[in-house]
């Protein structure tokens, strides 16, 4: 018989975006609200959506979020009844699960049990496999040859991309086993790696279900999530397009399977590769809520964290789901340079908008910073329409115009990723960003314009001056230089003050903030922000987007120089990892890994730029670097 328990107040035991999101459906229930922070948190938005809220003292997550003892602590301290864990930190720690249980609090989630069945990808495997789950078979690293090329590597435990490696050259695979490894028990304390072939070309799709004590399994449709960096997921939607419906019945009839092998309670998530010729296999169960949950909510009309809390409180499904409607596309907004080997970047986030009739999910407000300890994500963009291709089209619509000032990111990307051709078609799979990320990552058109644009934003005055007063702060005069040097994504452009100076440009007005040119007859807007060393604009055209501009300075900074060969931390981070015997005095190679440096969920490697001796090494494992320090510095062999 199944008890049936009421929740009054709510323990969210996770940060940031997914925070926010259930304490949205928890205010909505009535419930109390109670937030966990770590010191960098303290006034993240997150803690300011909560009714109360607890520190945990300490920046890492290990010292934090990781702490499954002092959540608890928490959750009793504040009189929370129940415990939401979101997804990643310890949502699927079966171990955390049980003291949450043990300790008179509702867990929200599947049972320990389950957990610990699909916690290990191997052991999750022999599982599916006595329940008939198609699954690509096991390679046993140590007997591979040139005809199981290529492997993917996988970590065990864990999952986010971390610790997985693509080997294609057998004289590697030692050394990416040994990498995988140690990054899957940096991450995940465990370092058992397994190998199964690699599916070139394949689509990553799953099943999201919701299983209730009662013994109903409810397969709620597909997502395609193929669209992923470093094997992180970039895009996402529902359902996934272009499926047979036998094979959709069947990837269905699978994600039940599996939910009842391991006896299923609340929302989790099946994951299959789909190869080119449509066979599917097994790739793994993520036991706690997906982040692009909202595609599936706004395709089935449901809320998964309300169902999650009634299931929790013993409640019954509905023998049979609600009929799916329409469909729906999720872009992941990060603050990072795809450009630049897809590098995290680190600030204050000025402004967030992004405008239309879309959902965004968010863990950040206008003025929050973006520190070093946590995933770069800033949003999650949703669009929802009666059809795929105006699903589409209004979320890029949306991304398109959004005004996000302060910090590089991927929105440029996602606006082409969305009206890329093969997207458009829905041919989606899993080396979409291997084949397209170089013309995806080109500088926008107009960057001139939007240089010009920057230039007489800087000269002009404050609004109100006179239109005489604002021309002469565009004409060259003593006190004002009559050129303006700015670079863009590694490229200078030089722009004079004066429209003369364009052939086809005429400046209609000009305030700091908003620029307005006529270019060959058509009136252009150029909105203008400027934060610290930046300057971005911002075209309201669609077809060019934004510009990131950092003005050069007329005189070099002495300081600013460093020896030839000197590897600088490009972002502040962690060295988790110098590669073995490395001294200086060795003889290194270009593209050699020197250094892992860790930063915001991410694992970066420091490579030497050339081939040389290694004359100085000033970094060490477990060592906290900021931005642009001095790492090691390689002198070049000289060329014969």
């Amino acid at each position: 018989m199944t008890t049936t328990t009421a929740i009054t107040s709510l323990l969210v035991a996770n940060r940031g975006e997914i925070a926010v999101r259930i304490f949205r459906t928890a205010r909505a229930l009535g419930l109390d609200t109670v937030a966990v922070h770590s010191d960098p948190d303290a006034d993240a938005l997150h803690v300011r959506s909560a009714d109360s809220a607890v520190r945990l003292p300490g920046a890492a997550p290990a010292e934090t979020y990781l702490r499954g003892d002092l959540i608890i602590k928490a959750a009793l301290a504040a009189g929370a009844d129940a415990v939401h864990p979101g997804y990643g930190f310890l949502s699927e720690n079966a171990g955390f699960a049980r003291e949450v249980q043990a300790a008179g609090l509702v867990w929200i989630g599947p049972p320990p049990e389950a957990i610990e069945a699909m916690a290990s990808k191997t052991r999750a495997k022999e599982l599916m496999r006595a329940a008939g789950v198609p699954l690509l078979d096991p390679v046993d690293p140590a007997a591979a040859t040139h005809t199981d090329l290529p492997l993917l590597l996988k970590a065990a435990a864990g999952g986010g991309g971390r610790g997985m490696r693509v080997v294609r050259d057998l004289d590697q695979l030692k050394a990416e086993l040994d990498a995988a490894s140690a990054e899957a028990r940096s991450a995940f304390g465990d370092g058992e790696v397994f190998a199964e072939p690699y599916v070139e070309r394949g689509r990553h799709v799953e099943v999201q279900i919701l299983a209730d004590a009662h013994g109903t399994v409810w397969p709620l449709g597909t997502r395609d999530c193929s669209l992923q960096r470093r094997h992180q997921k970039v895009i996402e939607e529902a359902p996934a397009p272009g499926l047979p419906e036998a094979l959709r019945e069947s990837l269905h009839q699978a994600a039940v399977a599996a939910a009842r092998a391991v006896s299923y309670r609340g929302a989790g998530t099946v994951e299959f590769l789909v190869t080119a010729d449509g066979r599917p296999y097994f790739l793994e169960m993520n036991t706690r809520l997906q982040v692009e949950h909202p595609v599936t909510e706004a395709v089935y009309g449901l809320d998964l964290v309300a169902l999650q809390l009634r299931v929790a409180e013993g409640a019954a499904l509905p023998l049979t789901p609600p009929a799916p409607g329409g469909h729906a596309v999720e872009a992941r907004l990060y603050a990072e340079d795809p450009a630049r080997d897809w590098r995290p970047q680190t600030g204050v986030l000025h402004t967030l908008a992004v405008p239309g009739e879309v959902r965004v999910d968010t863990g950040f407000a206008d003025g929050d910073t973006v520190g070093i300890h946590y995933d770069p994500m800033l949003a999650k963009v949703v669009a929802h329409a009666p059809t795929r291709a105006e699903a589409v089209r209004i979320l890029a619509h949306a991304l398109s115009r959004a005004r996000i000032h302060g910090l590089t990111t991927n929105r440029e990307l996602l606006v082409r990723s969305l009206r890329h051709p093969e997207f458009a078609a829905g041919r989606l799979d899993t080396g979409f960003y291997d084949r397209h990320l170089t013309a995806l990552t080109e500088e926008a058109p107009d960057a001139t314009l939007a240089a010009l644009a920057a230039a007489l934003a800087e000269a002009a005055p404050a609004p109100g001056a006179s239109l005489a007063a604002r021309l002469g702060g565009w004409r060259n005069v003593r006190s004002q230089p009559g050129t303006r040097r700015y670079t863009s994504a590694g490229t200078e452009y030089e722009v004079g003050y004066r429209p003369v100076n364009h052939p086809g440009v005429r400046v209609l007005s000009a305030t700091p903030e908003l620029v307005t040119l006529e270019v060959d007859g058509i009136r252009r807007l150029f909105h203008v922000k400027q934060n610290s060393n930046k300057t971005e604009v911002y075209v309201d055209s669609a077809l060019t987007g934004a510009h990131t501009l950092t003005p050069v300075p007329r005189f070099a900074d002495p300081q600013d120089r460093t020896e030839p060969g000197s590897l600088l931390a490009p972002m502040p981070g962690t060295v988790v990892r110098v590669a073995e015997g490395l001294a200086p005095g060795q003889a290194v190679t270009t593209g050699q890994p020197l250094l892992w440096l860790e930063a915001m969920k991410m694992e970066h490697r420091i490579l030497a730029p050339a081939s040389g001796t290694l004359t100085a090494l000033h970094a060490a494992t477990g060592q906290q670097v900021e931005f642009g320090a001095l790492l090691a510095v390689v002198q070049e062999e000289p060329q014969a």
